[in-house]
């Protein structure tokens, strides 16, 4: 309703559309062919495929409030794409809500497509062949990490746990929380089946290290002071990845 519309009318600059819906045409991709297979009852295949395609969210998430702010920027100077989303925007199909609110929801399946997953999964047959399909997960290793920005923004110090599949990024969620003063706060999760991992320094001695790991629409810069410690990364990474 919005995206190939825009692209065929050319309201939008590709760059400006491609600012604001990101990569929302994959997302949809993806979730097609995941309901491809539920419908037939191939949970495992759909599982599969569609942790795969994880870094789509990912990276959906983090431009998330700059697509906001574009969008703002573009309904108060773009008078033809004004009119188009309103127009939009009043077909019965969207109950009402705006583009602004409609941008959220890829995110917010997210969190339903877990719970769907845990009941199909918990509600599965061991014996059964579905069951057999689905992919084992199992921890490696956590700790503290810097992220080095590509462009001049402050090195942010994160928390990383790795899995035989995905590596995450979190941060402390506000120690003043009621409940999840002691947590973590999700923040990306970067499948590893597209992944390559190089040491850029601390192949020496020397005192810490930098490794970069680059994914398809991505690339990570991860540092630790600590050589030990960057050396366990990059050998559990490298065997993660293979």
């Amino acid at each position: 309703y919005f995206v190939t519309i825009l692209k065929a009318k050319g309201t939008l600059q590709p760059a400006v559309r491609e600012a604001i819906f990101g990569r929302l045409e994959s997302i949809h991709c993806t979730s097609q062919i995941l309901l491809f297979h539920l419908e037939r009852g191939h949970l495992g295949l759909g599982l599969e495929g569609f942790c795969q395609n994880m870094e789509l969210y990912g990276h959906y998430a983090e431009n998330l409030e700059q697509a906001k702010k574009t969008l703002q920027e573009q309904v108060k100077k773009n008078k033809a794409f004004c009119r188009f989303k309103k127009l939009q925007e009043s077909r019965p199909e969207f109950l009402g809500w705006q583009l602004e609110d409609l941008l959220p929801l890829p995110l917010q399946r997210l969190h339903q497509y877990k719970h769907l997953f845990r009941d199909l999964m918990e509600n599965s047959s061991p014996d059964s062949v579905e069951f057999q399909h689905l992919a084992r997960r199992w921890y490696i290793q956590e700790g503290w990490l810097m992220v080095v920005p590509t462009k001049g923004e402050e090195v942010k110090r994160k928390m990383f746990f790795l899995f035989s599949d995905i590596l995450i990024a979190t941060k402390p969620c506000h120690p003043l929380h009621p409940l999840n003063s002691d947590k973590f706060s999700c923040q990306a999760v970067y499948p590893l089946n597209q992944c390559t991992v190089d040491k850029v320094f601390g192949h020496t001695q020397s005192q810490g290290g930098l490794l970069s790991l680059s994914f398809p629409h991505k690339t990570l810069l991860l540092m630790s002071s600590n050589q030990e410690d960057i050396n366990n990364w990059y050998l559990n990474l490298t065997a993660a990845i293979r």
